[in-house]
């Protein structure tokens, strides 16, 4: 199977676990920035159903939602078919072939999803022991964590540390901590276009990465694009569009909240009462966010949370929201 799978995992805390009938009403009336969240893991991670009938209205539920957000021709939309896998049971069938598979979807244009129907689950948790998964950033802290321990040679629990060069990777046990160094002649940075440095902003300031940040210098950015380069300047100095930059970021923000239709101006002070707001319609619903981030109705920490789990990050929606974000963190 060529297919990736990812297992999503509850919490243990009482009052957040989804099992009974009610528990799901109120998650569908009460938690739009959780569908959000769940919108992100789809776009960016392989997701597979194991057990569940094509039929499900839980499936068709979240189908649903992910279509709401995302255009059905979009390159998010057609991400989210690569990730998606529903592997349904048939008793005595050992296929391993997955089909694609039309689900008709009251109100929405007719959806195609990837299934399997096997009986032959031991292939599948096979397949997901096989995975070879990208790096991620807490991946990198946690090497970071062990330099430091080497290097103090101590752990957090003041027990010293014993460093081995080994060749046997099948000799280690799970509990060792294990460092693969390299050449820092083979890391090299590479931004061709302003579109990732919007989808990649929140992961570039944490890291403070001077080096990529230096690459603004170095891409075009027309007036007509939406690009957050407060935080950006507080990191790098050196930047010699950042004066340019800052004045486009801030006119193109005040001529299009200008534009907007008075619906946008609540006086709601949290995203949520924004969403439950009849009065502001579901395509108003991010300007009105951006409105009220501009005039500091909103806690940015909250809005930093939304944009993170925002599914389409290259989205002008996202992007002009951001912009908004930016200047308000970062302009003073």
């Amino acid at each position: 199977m060529a297919q990736s799978i990812r297992f999503m995992v509850v919490a243990l805390i009482p009052l957040k676990i989804i099992i009974t009938e009610e528990d799901y009403n109120q998650f569908d009336e009460k938690y739009e920035l959780i569908r959000a969240q769940l919108l992100s893991i789809f776009i960016h991670n392989p997701i597979t159903f194991l057990g569940y009938g094509i039929g499900d209205e839980n499936i068709k539920s979240l189908l649903k939602t992910i279509f709401t957000y995302v255009e059905p021709n979009s390159e998010d939309a057609e991400r989210i078919r690569n990730n998606f896998l529903l592997v349904e049971y048939e008793n005595g069938s050992m296929s391993h072939e997955i089909s694609a598979h039309d689900i008709d979807l009251h109100g929405f244009s007719t959806i195609r999803i990837n299934k399997l129907k096997t009986d032959d689950f031991k292939e599948i948790y096979k397949s997901l022991s096989n995975l070879s998964l990208p790096v991620s950033a807490m991946d990198i802290r946690k090497v970071q964590s062990i330099v430091k321990d080497i290097y103090s040679g101590a752990s957090d629990d003041g027990t010293s540390i014993k460093v081995n060069i080994t060749e046997d990777i099948d000799a280690l046990s799970n509990s060792d901590k294990i460092l693969v160094i390299g050449s820092a002649k083979s890391i090299s940075y590479e931004h061709k276009n302003s579109s990732s440095f919007n989808s990649e902003y929140f992961d570039i300031v944490e890291e403070s990465n001077h080096n990529l940040i230096k690459l603004i210098d170095n891409i075009n950015i027309s007036v007509q694009q939406w690009f957050p380069i407060y935080a950006f300047d507080t990191i790098y100095r050196d930047l010699r569009k950042a004066a340019t930059l800052k004045e486009q970021q801030a006119r193109k923000i005040n001529d299009y909240l200008a534009s907007q239709p008075a619906t946008v101006e609540t006086k709601h002070t949290t995203l949520q009462e924004i969403f439950d707001d009849e009065g502001v319609t579901r395509p108003n619903e991010l300007n009105a966010i951006m409105w009220s981030t501009w005039n500091d109705k909103i806690s940015l920490d909250e809005v930093e949370s939304f944009l993170k789990t925002m599914p389409d990050k290259k989205g002008t929606g996202y992007r002009r929201l951001l912009c908004v974000y930016d200047y308000k963190r970062y302009s003073a």
